[in-house]
Parts: structure tokens; C-alpha cells; sequence
């Protein structure tokens, strides 16, 4: 009890947003109310003290990722479902993420039906905890940044404590992804066979990483997410921009 009480003072401690940081909104809302899709991949650079612990840990820009519903209704506000530190697995309007910077990142491939189970499977852990096991881990960071190797940081963010009721936004999409066996960033090995003509190929087999060892910018990198950006997606002419001093 005393335990989870220390928790959740601690993640209201760290969801508090810090002046001055976050490089603010790279497009306007109009476009992008236009170009988000269902099943896209919204991530978020946040500036609350969680946040830089994040952005430090995975040396990236992005400390947050939610899965977009689309809208129910045509010119309405896109849903989607993300896991807070304080409320836990909930729905959320895209004007919950204010001012912030945010990225839009695609699933490629994926019919209909597939996006409605990855949508599904995170709507069926709405109400579900935030693994504040992960923030007692996260919060001494903030004290004092340890000096470890990068590949040491991602183990790092897998010390949660691993249950079935408790997420954290990026393991939780990291599952939904995995329910219909889509990549996201994949141990890739290579198999070296000999071909009956003597010559030597090269097969890949993907690897299926754990969903505890993937943070946000997991999705940037990915080669099977694309990067929509929505003034491109909108017809971008730079002949139009008008420039000061000219």
C-alpha cells in the first residue's frame, strides 16, 4: 500500500510539465485533423520531467506513443487510446496532446480488419494501470543520469513489473502490433546458404522482440512505419512560402 502510495506521488511529481522545453507544434491542427488515419502511430515529444527521462534514456525526440481511433463522425476530433502515467490506459481527443510536437507514423500493409484488431486490443486494456513500477525505475534517472552504454538504456526500460493489468504506452502498442504479427523493429538474422550454383545468398528471418524492450522512437525508425508529414500530404509547394527580408 505504502508502496503504490510512493508511486503515485512520484508519477504526479514527473507528469508535471517543465517551461521551456519541446520544440512546439510542427503543423498546424487542420492538417492534422486531415491526415491522421485509424491505426496510426501519433508520437509525442512531451515536456513533463517523465518526458526528459524518456527522451534521454532512448536518445530521441520522442517520449510517448498513442494509437489513433480516427473520428466517429465526419470533420470531428480524432480518438485515441494511450497510456497516462497518472490515468492509466484511456481514450483520449487529439487536442490532449495541446502544443506538443508529434509525429505521424504508418503501419503499411494492413487491411481493415487488422487495423480493427490492433484497435481492438487496445481498447480492451482501457482502465488498466500504468506500470508505476517502471516509474520508480525512470525516477532516480532524473536525479542522476547513469553513465552506462546505449545498448545498456533499453534494457533499462524492460525492469516494469510485468503485469497483465499495468502498461506503459510503447509495450502496449509494441502488443497490439504483435497480435496481428506486424513488425515494428525486428531481430533480423541472417541465414547464409549455399545455392546448388556454388554462389552464396542470403535469407532474412525476423525475430519477433520482446514487447517490453520497445520505447517511441521505435516507431520512427522502423522501416515498416512510414513518416506522414501533413503539410507534404496537403500539397507542399515551396514556391508558395513567403520569406522575410525578401
Amino acid at each position: 500500500m505504502a508502496l503504490g502510495m510512493l508511486g503515485r506521488m512520484l508519477a504526479r511529481h514527473l507528469a508535471a510539465p517543465r517551461e521551456g522545453y519541446g520544440h512546439g507544434p510542427s503543423s498546424r491542427p487542420q492538417l492534422l485533423l486531415a491526415t491522421l488515419r485509424r491505426g496510426d502511430v501519433l508520437l509525442v515529444e512531451g515536456t513533463s520531467r517523465f518526458a526528459s527521462a524518456i527522451k534521454y534514456l532512448t536518445q530521441s525526440t520522442w517520449s510517448h506513443a498513442a494509437l489513433c481511433l480516427g473520428t466517429e463522425t465526419d470533420g470531428g476530433e480524432p480518438m485515441f487510446v494511450d497510456a497516462d502515467i497518472n490515468e492509466g490506459v484511456r481514450t483520449v481527443p487529439l487536442s490532449g496532446f495541446g502544443d506538443l510536437h508529434v509525429r505521424i507514423c504508418r503501419p503499411v500493409g494492413l487491411s481493415p480488419a487488422e487495423i480493427e484488431r490492433v484497435a481492438g486490443f487496445m481498447l480492451a486494456r482501457l482502465g488498466d494501470s500504468y506500470d508505476l513500477k517502471n516509474v520508480l525505475d525512470l525516477a532516480r534517472y532524473l536525479l542522476r543520469y547513469p553513465p552506462v552504454p546505449d545498448p545498456m538504456k533499453r534494457r533499462m526500460l524492460a525492469l516494469g513489473s510485468g503485469e497483465p493489468t499495468r502498461a506503459i504506452c510503447s509495450t502496449l502498442l509494441a502488443q497490439a502490433f504483435d497480435s496481428v504479427r506486424y513488425p515494428i523493429l525486428p531481430e533480423i538474422e541472417l541465414l547464409d546458404t549455399a545455392t546448388p550454383a556454388g554462389r552464396r545468398s542470403y535469407e532474412e528471418i525476423l525475430h519477433i522482440r520482446h514487447y517490453s524492450l520497445y520505447v517511441p522512437r521505435d516507431f520512427d525508425v522502423s522501416p515498416f512505419f512510414q513518416v506522414v508529414k501533413p503539410r507534404i500530404e496537403a500539397g507542399f509547394d515551396f514556391r508558395r512560402l513567403r520569406w522575410s527580408g525578401r
